[in-house]
């Protein structure tokens, strides 16, 4: 499965990339989030980050203040389409 074609794919294809060279950053948080269901689906998850909701969270205050539950909010939805297209695609 090319996961570039896939709804938010190209965010969830940099968390596993970031993942995998061990960086913290807000898509990598995001695969985190997801490492279950997306082992589920047959997307191997290399070494998610611990409490990635809130380290997701705390990242997006300190970059966008007052913005930051849209923020979050919206990144969890491109998560959950991206998840619910793979399982369509398998």
């Amino acid at each position: 499965m090319d996961k570039t074609t896939l709804p938010g794919g190209e965010l969830i294809a940099q968390g596993l990339d970031d993942l995998s060279r061990g960086l913290e950053s807000v898509p990598a948080l995001l695969v985190s989030i997801g490492a279950p269901r997306l082992r589920q689906l047959g997307v191997p998850v290399p070494r998610p980050i611990p409490n990635p909701e809130h380290r997701l969270y705390e990242a997006l205050r300190a970059a966008h203040a007052d913005a930051a539950h849209a923020r979050y909010t919206a990144l969890v939805r491109r998560l959950v389409s991206f998840e619910r297209a793979a399982a369509c695609a398998r």
